[in-house]
């Protein structure tokens, strides 16, 4: 496994590259021109290719999104960066990861925070990215199968929750489940119009949406599709 990851070691170094030019490219929009030191961090022990199916490891740090199975995607990885750096996970949060699909993201965040707690809506997928953490010795993830729409009411609140699959409207229940002070990162919108948001709620639960940009996820699916 070691000697296999040192094949990959130059490829992830050209995708955090490739990440770090496209944020500085992107600096009006996000509000700053670097990620954070963790998340960059993390981006850097995380491999990628240990996520994806194995005839798309070749490409695993292409700056592109990758068919992962059952019609679902991996995220571009410099969006995968970005939301992780909106997110803002400190090491006692208590995170709610909505749309695990192989695991990745849920990897980037288990080594940003204190647990992670993460839905999946096709077992299949949520069984796959068990195994995947397990190997990667992810041992602060939960894992469940559900529907995401609902979130998890019995662990919440949470500090931060990151969803990613996009539903047309922000779930209520995940709005309800994030603890006075915390923050929701998502994409949300119809499929052809479809922005990244943060949503910050305040002490007293006052919501603040703040849109970033455009972007283009799966549908979050409250069935299992067919």
């Amino acid at each position: 496994m070691a000697h296999e990851d040192d094949n990959y070691v130059q490829a992830r170094e050209r995708m955090l590259a490739e990440i770090t030019a496209l944020v500085i490219f992107n600096c009006g929009r996000l509000g700053k021109a670097a990620l954070n030191r963790r998340v960059l961090e993390a981006l850097a022990d995380v491999p990628r290719h240990a996520f994806v199916p194995l005839d798309m490891q070749p490409y695993a740090y292409a700056d592109s999104p990758l068919p992962i199975g059952c019609g679902k995607t991996i995220s571009q990885p410099f969006i995968v960066a970005v939301m992780t750096d909106l997110l803002d996970p400190q090491p006692d949060d208590k995170l709610l990861d909505i749309g695990t699909g192989l695991g990745y993201q849920t990897a980037i965040l288990s080594r940003l925070a204190s647990h992670v707690y993460s839905v999946e809506l096709i077992e299949a997928l949520a069984l796959s990215a068990r195994q995947r953490l397990r190997q990667l010795e992810c041992h602060n993830v939960t894992l469940r199968v559900a529907n995401g729409h609902q979130g998890w009411r019995e662990e919440a609140p949470f500090d931060k929750i990151i969803v990613s699959a996009a539903p047309e409207e922000v779930p209520q229940a995940l709005l309800d489940q994030l603890a006075p002070g915390g923050r929701l990162v998502l994409p949300a919108g119809p499929a052809d119009h479809q922005q990244l948001l943060v949503i910050d709620k305040a002490g007293d639960g006052t919501l603040r949406r703040r849109d970033i940009f455009a972007v283009r996820f799966s549908v979050l699916e409250d069935t299992v599709p067919r």
